[in-house]
């Protein structure tokens, strides 16, 4: 496939020449062109520059929503350096983790999120942050972003990135508990954005919303890679929560291409909504990602909107991220779609040796959207990519028409609200509260999500407290990690090798239970 654009800034180039006072961003009761987007982001790549940040350096970012998350993102790839998004919701532990992993010297962060950075300087190599929002002992080491904006000269265009060369890392944990860094280059998100403009036919006119966190490899694709290269606006929301103001804002802002998760669509298949909303909106599709969508929710929000197309796909982080989605003239219940054009799928067995159309197994992924490798995980990327297949350790089916079914998966995966939940993670910290031998953490089916769940096996003659584990585990774990539910148990189900057989414990849920 040929590509127009080398890297993002190209696209931010031509849009601030071919729509220069059109808006690219309406954010709270602002609007930012894309002229004025383009001095932002130049002004802070001089910053950034001025403060030692050189090309293929790794700069994180821990930012909330927000037009800052937008220029900070721009700007970095504008010095050819990679851009790091950081989980808004991980705590000190975890992103001190990823800044080790990067050995990032400059991060770039909320205030908001101060509590969980106040020993990052003593045990990362962080030397220098810049300060999205109001924050107080502003120094040589700890910058304003909005001085920043006001204070730099704008930057002048050396070298811009090439088409090949490394954009961003998002880190995705692993069956290690650990996360691994996926390397994503600019093919292999405009691999994604052309595939989809091969679908779905967008223009400038069109307006995106995004309040799904812009962390996550869904949202940076579908709601600020793909506006972008369309020019259309994208309407920000810094929280998913009122939902009402979401609601709200699609209506006002006139929003024509809405994206979220099973969870929104199962809400807004539900919820009263005042008639005007189905009267005056212009939303042309609605666009799920991240998890499974039941089939029942399908149905329902079918029957409710009947305007606009609700569309399901499917995609790793892996895959920058999208794989497959399904078609506007035919969508099926229960498929993700056929793969994207440019993207290739097979469903192949343990020899991966494709299998028959039908028949269940392993769901594998080649094209220029696939990731280059894990950032130092070269034995990880060795088993992960081989001759150029992904395996994605999802196991699925394929119909006569390409159409993809997700099945279960193969590794203990849990998603919960789309969010990837892996449960050796929280197993090695349940292992570090005094008086835990064993702990499996396996996924429980609630109200069409998934949730983890803890089975506790206590040394002997040992009483675990629930509530002070759970106490514990909230001071290591990102809040949507902590197991709903911890049972205590006297002894985990085993097999002759001594592994854990959590199969059995998912079957017996409902024993634990009562």
């Amino acid at each position: 496939m040929k590509y127009q654009y080398n890297n993002f800034y190209e696209i931010l180039e031509k849009n601030a020449k071919r729509l220069k006072n059109k808006p690219a961003y309406f954010i709270d009761n602002r609007k930012i062109t894309w002229d004025r987007l383009k001095k932002k982001v130049d002004t802070f790549a001089r910053a950034l520059e001025l403060i030692g940040v050189k090309k293929t350096d790794l700069v994180p970012i821990l930012v909330a929503n927000s037009i800052e998350y937008i220029v900070a993102l721009l700007g970095i790839q504008k010095l050819g350096a990679v851009a790091v998004p950081i989980n808004t919701f991980l705590k000190e532990e975890e992103i001190t983790f990823i800044l080790n992993d990067t050995e990032a010297e400059i991060l770039i962060a909320s205030s908001k999120f101060k509590n969980n950075l106040k020993n990052i300087r003593k045990n990362t190599k962080v030397k220098k942050i810049i300060w999205e929002g109001e924050t107080d002992n502003i120094d040589e080491n700890n910058i304003s972003f909005s001085e920043i904006l006001s204070n730099f000269e704008s930057h002048e265009v050396k070298e811009l990135p090439k088409i090949d060369d490394l954009a961003v890392i998002i880190y995705t944990s692993g069956t290690t508990g650990k996360p691994k860094g996926a390397m994503l280059t600019y093919k292999n998100f405009f691999a994604n954005i052309y595939g989809v403009n091969e679908l779905i036919k967008l223009t400038n006119k069109d307006r995106f919303i995004a309040y799904l966190p812009m962390f996550h490899s869904f949202t940076l694709t579908v709601n600020i890679l793909l506006p972008m290269f369309y020019g259309s606006p994208v309407v920000i929301i810094r929280s998913i929560m009122p939902f009402s103001n979401i609601i709200k804002q699609t209506l006002l802002k006139r929003v024509t291409i809405f994206t979220g998760v099973p969870d929104v669509y199962s809400a807004l298949s539900r919820a009263k909504l005042p008639f005007y909303f189905h009267w005056f909106n212009k939303v042309r599709f609605f666009i799920s990602g991240a998890a499974p969508l039941p089939a029942e929710v399908l149905d329902r929000f079918s029957k409710k909107f009947k305007k606009a197309k609700l569309l399901e796909g499917y995609g790793l982080s892996e895959c920058s991220p999208v794989v497959a989605v399904n078609r506007p003239e035919l969508q099926k219940p229960l498929s993700v779609g056929p793969a994207i054009p440019g993207v290739e799928v097979k469903i192949v067995n343990d020899e991966l040796v494709e299998v028959p159309l039908g028949k269940p197994g392993e769901i594998i992924v080649k094209g220029d959207n696939v990731m280059k490798g894990y950032y130092k995980r070269e034995e990880a990327t060795d088993e992960t990519i081989i001759n150029g297949w992904l395996l994605t350790g999802d196991i699925g089916k394929m119909d006569e028409d390409g159409y993809i079914y997700i099945l279960d998966r193969k590794k203990d995966l849990i998603i919960s609200k789309g969010v990837n939940i892996y449960p050796r993670e929280i197993e090695e910290v349940c292992l570090k509260y005094p008086g835990v031998k064993e702990c499996a953490v396996v996924g429980k089916k609630e109200n069409g999500d998934e949730i983890p769940v803890a089975f506790i096996e206590p040394e002997e003659n040992i009483k675990i407290n629930e509530l002070e584990l759970k106490k514990f585990l909230k001071q290591h774990l990102a809040n949507y990690k902590i197991p709903k539910s911890i049972y205590v148990v006297n002894e985990l189900p085993k097999n002759a090798t001594g592994k854990v057989l959590k199969r059995k414990l998912r079957e017996n849920l409902e024993d634990y239970i009562k």
